[in-house]
């Protein structure tokens, strides 16, 4: 299964070739936006999705999203010569809350009443029903979520899909919408995001000093098939597991996000050593930094290059694999590998900036809260 496709909306802007040009900046997406704190009197360092999209596809700018990148990576994998005709097409989604703002205002502003019309919106299903009416998909469609590590557990949904026969082709749309005060709030309570320094003070992962994470938003979207002239990336394997340990803390052993790591390896058919990068949940936070340091030293002997890519693009949540691996895609495509540039002490595999891409597959992690742990394993097409 390949990437045929990819339609991308981030703190960067409207558009893949938008977050690719600002990932090459070397610059954070985020900046400082007023309304944050208790009393929403100060400023905070958010990566936001700036209002843009079509009215006509959502009142709410989640809804616009959602279309905008959905309708990208299908014109995308077009021009790149998809053959969609009497291929059966499904849509999965990997949200975390869904439309954060909109929820809020039906409560809090409308007091829980609207018309019919107006409160459609706020469920689940209508951004995707809206997505195929648009194109005319059939194939089965559906949410899923596993907090932090959604995005990648989409993709192996779209791929148990694939390989059960359902489907031919595969939409999978990651979005994530939901740096409000009121949830920037609690991570920071938590302990794991920072608000009031820059990203890359706070959020350094496998460098000294590392505080936690940057709250950001995205959507992604990319166009899953074997029916395209010209793909991004192959997707190869990857596996899923859940600690069972702490709805928030990650397991002190590691050994069950280790454990994800042999599996998807072994999905993918290939061997640690093949490995050329890992890219990295890198959160900053130091347990997210401790146990992935843990699955580089176990599992790959420190061999791969590290990739760590939010200190530029922020935690985006249940759509942070989804950004993460249109990133790596994109770096197949173009042969540019991509990482945060280094900024304090830092492990001696972390990529400083961009440089030439290797040969050899990436593994990209992902952990989630409550212990959702995902690997997947992508490869040059």
């Amino acid at each position: 299964m390949s990437i045929g496709g990819i339609g991308a909306v981030s703190g960067y802007g409207w558009g893949r070739e938008r977050l690719w040009q600002g990932l090459l900046t070397g610059k954070p997406a985020a900046r400082l936006y007023p309304g944050y704190g208790p009393e929403r009197d100060r400023h905070a360092w958010v990566s936001r999705v700036p209002d843009g999209g079509d009215p006509a596809h959502g009142t709410g700018l989640f809804g616009r999203a959602v279309f905008a990148a959905a309708a990208e990576a299908v014109a995308d994998a077009t021009e790149r010569g998809w053959r969609r005709t009497g291929r059966t097409i499904g849509l999965v989604h990997a949200i975390t809350l869904g439309d954060v703002a909109d929820w809020r205002d039906f409560y809090l502003l409308d007091h829980g009443h609207r018309r019919p019309r107006d409160y459609l919106p706020l469920l689940p299903s209508t951004p995707l029903s809206v997505v195929q009416q648009e194109f005319g998909f059939h194939g089965p469609t559906m949410n899923v979520s596993a907090a932090c590590s959604s995005g990648n557990v989409a993709l192996l949904t779209a791929k148990m899909w694939r390989d059960m026969g359902m489907v031919d082709d595969v939409l999978c749309v990651s979005t994530d919408l939901s740096a409000t005060s009121e949830m920037l709030d609690h991570f920071v309570r938590m302990g794991a995001a920072v608000a009031d320094v820059d990203p890359f003070t706070a959020c350094r992962p496998f460098q000294d000093g590392t505080l936690g994470f940057t709250m950001a938003e995205a959507s992604v979207a990319l166009l899953l098939t074997d029916a395209v002239e010209s793909p991004y990336a192959r997707v190869l394997g990857g596996a899923m597991t859940n600690d069972a340990y702490h709805v928030v803390s990650v397991e002190p052993t590691h050994t069950h996000i280790i454990d994800c790591a042999r599996r998807a390896l072994v999905t993918a058919g290939i061997d640690a050593a093949d490995v050329a990068y890992l890219n990295v949940h890198g959160t900053g936070t130091r347990q997210c930094d401790a146990a992935e340091r843990d699955v580089l030293s176990t599992v790959f002997d420190d061999r791969p290059a590290i990739t760590a890519l939010k200190p530029l693009l922020g935690h985006c949540q249940g759509a942070s694999a989804a950004v993460e691996v249109a990133t790596i895609a994109l770096s197949y495509d173009r042969g540019l590998a991509i990482s945060a540039p280094i900024v304090a002490p830092a492990h001696p595999r972390l990529l400083d900036g961009s440089a030439p891409i290797s040969d050899g597959p990436t593994v990209k992690l992902s952990m989630g809260m409550g212990g959702n742990n995902a690997a997947v394993v992508l490869a040059r097409a």
